[in-house]
């Protein structure tokens, strides 16, 4: 869901051949048993790629088994941030589950550059018809646009936030503080830029240790990191005496979970957006924020929480 800085195209696809193996854990055993129904029905392989971070690894897990069942057989290559993939998407990477902010500023800085001015349209639908050409013109198509949404968010501790009386990011300007956040947040206009340029807080350092992972967490609990990155639909915070700070200023543009998926490939393979498109209609911001919470507090695996999710919506 990001806005992210180009790297060397190199090192994108070296990232996202050395890391296919952490889609292998998704990968159903079954996949290649020719006693299964995706192998009987034998539609042909895809290829599934995203970031690597729990809410992200959740749904590459829907998106995996709901095309297995249909008859694909599915590999699913995570990493660590969208610069990693989109060098190869559309080409080897035929869908990504994406975010309707990051992959649309994605493209519109690296068709305008790093400094052109994003897209910042607080709805999903109104932000993808304003990417349209960008989209078409990378070969790129977008699915239906979930209501479910997830935008960036930066948290302190409850005793950082009582003690200093900062409740938005507004009341952090002119503070200087490490921020601990995902590889690509620095310069990113929705992340460490965002947070400089238009909030005016003097970000010392940003130790890369992941978007809402545990390192994040624990820097920032350890006082190591004074702010962390996270997400709108992380459950986790309370029960870590952690609060998200509000976004007064409102720098994240609409990040609607939907399906982008190569266009050569819709057209040969129409019936991945019946497959995809209930999912997305099924999916609430509320409910993406409680299995989260499954995994992130009741430690329960990607794969399990998408199963049982598939399965109570009538999808699997």
């Amino acid at each position: 869901m990001h806005l992210a800085r180009s790297l060397a195209a190199v090192l994108a696809a070296s990232a996202l051949a050395l890391t296919g193996c952490a889609g292998d854990d998704l990968a159903d055993d079954n996949a290649s048993d020719d006693s299964s129904p995706s192998a009987s029905a034998d539609k042909g392989s895809v290829t599934i790629a995203g970031q690597n971070f729990p809410e992200a690894t959740l749904v590459a897990s829907m998106y995996e088994q709901l095309l297995e069942d249909a008859g694909y057989t599915v590999e699913t290559k995570l990493v660590d941030s969208r610069d990693a993939y989109m060098p190869t998407f559309p080409g080897d990477v035929d869908i990504v589950p994406e975010y309707v902010g990051g992959i649309v500023n994605f493209l519109n800085s690296q068709e305008n550059g790093d400094s052109a001015e994003p897209f910042e349209a607080g709805d999903g639908q109104q932000l993808a018809d304003d990417g349209a050409d960008l989209l078409e013109a990378a070969g790129i198509e977008l699915l239906d646009v979930s209501p479910a949404t997830d935008t960036n968010a930066f948290f302190v501790t409850q005793e950082y936030s009582d003690a200093e009386g900062v409740t938005t990011l507004s009341d952090l300007e002119g503070t200087s503080v490490v921020l601990a956040a995902a590889p690509d947040c620095e310069g990113r206009l929705d992340c460490e830029g965002g947070l400089s340029d238009e909030y005016g807080i003097d970000v010392t350092k940003v130790l890369e240790l992941g978007y809402a992972s545990d390192q994040t967490y624990q820097s920032v609990i350890d006082g190591e990191s004074q702010l962390g990155e996270t997400s709108t639909t992380d459950g986790t915070l309370e029960s870590q005496g952690l609060v998200v700070l509000e976004d007064d200023k409102a720098i994240q543009p609409a990040q609607n979970l939907v399906p982008a998926i190569s266009a050569d490939f819709l057209e040969a393979n129409p019936d991945v957006a019946d497959i995809l498109n209930p999912l997305m209609a099924a999916l609430t911001t509320e409910g993406l924020t409680e299995l989260n919470g499954q995994m992130a507090v009741d430690r329960a695996k990607p794969e399990d929480v998408a199963k049982e999710f598939l399965e109570s919506e009538g999808l699997l």
